[in-house]
């Protein structure tokens, strides 16, 4: 399970931040939900607002973090045992999901979240996979990055038949060794829609043995996509709905991101350097540092952060329309939070 907790209390933060008094909307107003605003003040652009307004849509959204939704996506997802052999159950169905605070869409999920549950295994592990379609569409599951049978890569019309609605078709295949590292699971049929409409995951598969250059205290799965989920989404959710990332200071964070969207997103951590040590689930003979790791669709990168100077960092995409609007920061937004 990602080791990262989300539940940091927007009180902390505003804390943390500075920011216990409340600004001129209010310290719990989120402005995409815009409850107390003039509807007509928030399709204003920038050259139609006066300075003071710009500053307080900007202070409201960062007040509004980590703003409460429901649903949470990359829970690891539990399975049972058929002897030797790891059964995951799977169900693909629509869902009301929401993304920001009052703010929802049509999702359609891995069994209920968005990104769906996440998928860990070790190297070695013989697994099943039991995917029942509950869609309107014939779906079917692509394991990226793993070295799999062909019969079980999931792309219909070359390796398999269509899920149709109401079937469930069962993939199996032994985790190769070699294979350890970032993967991702999603659909390959219709995908430009099913995949960015929520159809996606992450499949960790864990070394036999220990890698001491990847030690780490702390784990963040970074799932990106953009599209109808929230427009630009960090695990399904767009700021200030998004989770903060929370290490302590000395602590070493380990950020898997993978890119399930249809644009290169650039992800820039402000404060400290991230230490780049595997892509697409190998690890590099020569890691190397940088402040931003331009990850494309299909793409997964690791990388290290020592967390040694306290405070909130802003961590974002740095496509800055990705991001930032006249009225506050909102989409592919979190904090890492690092605390004495």
């Amino acid at each position: 399970m990602s080791d990262v907790d989300p539940k940091v209390s927007r009180r902390k933060f505003n804390g943390l931040a500075g920011l216990v008094s409340a600004g001129a909307f209010g310290a719990t107003l989120s402005p995409w939900a815009a409850k107390s605003m003039d509807a007509k003040a928030v399709s204003l652009t920038a050259e139609e607002l006066s300075v003071d307004e710009m500053d307080a849509y900007h202070e409201a959204g960062v007040k509004a973090f980590p703003a409460e939704t429901e649903g949470r996506g990359n829970q690891d997802m539990e399975f049972t045992m058929d002897g030797d052999v790891k059964v995951f159950e799977i169900s693909c169905d629509i869902i009301d999901w929401e993304f920001d605070v009052d703010k929802r869409v049509e999702g359609w999920a891995y069994n209920g979240v968005i990104p769906g549950p996440a998928i860990r295994v070790t190297e070695g592990d013989k697994c099943r996979f039991l995917v029942t379609n509950n869609l309107p569409q014939s779906t079917a599951i692509h394991w990226h990055g793993l070295i799999v049978p062909n019969d079980m890569d999931g792309v219909p019309y070359v390796t398999q038949p269509p899920i149709k609605p109401g079937e469930t078709f069962t993939y199996e295949f032994q985790i190769r060794e070699g294979n350890a590292g970032s993967h991702m699971y999603h659909s390959h049929h219709n995908a430009a829609k099913q995949v960015t409409q929520g159809l996606l995951g992450a499949f960790i598969v864990e070394p036999k043995e220990p890698k001491p250059e990847r030690d780490h205290d702390v784990e963040w799965i970074c799932v990106l996509n953009d599209g109808p989920i929230g427009g630009y989404s960090i695990n399904g959710k767009s700021f200030p709905s998004t989770d903060p990332v929370v290490a302590k200071v000395g602590q070493k964070l380990l950020v898997r991101y993978m890119n399930e969207g249809l644009m290169i997103h650039p992800m820039h951590l402000h404060g400290m350097p991230q230490l780049v040590i595997a892509q697409d689930g190998w690890d590099l003979p020569a890691p190397y540092l940088c402040d931003t790791v331009n990850v494309a669709p299909g793409q997964r990168f690791d990388v290290l952060v020592d967390c040694q100077e306290p405070g909130l960092w802003a961590f974002h995409c740095h496509i800055l329309s990705h991001a930032e609007s006249d009225h506050g920061m909102f989409g592919m937004v979190t904090v890492l939070i690092i605390e004495e």
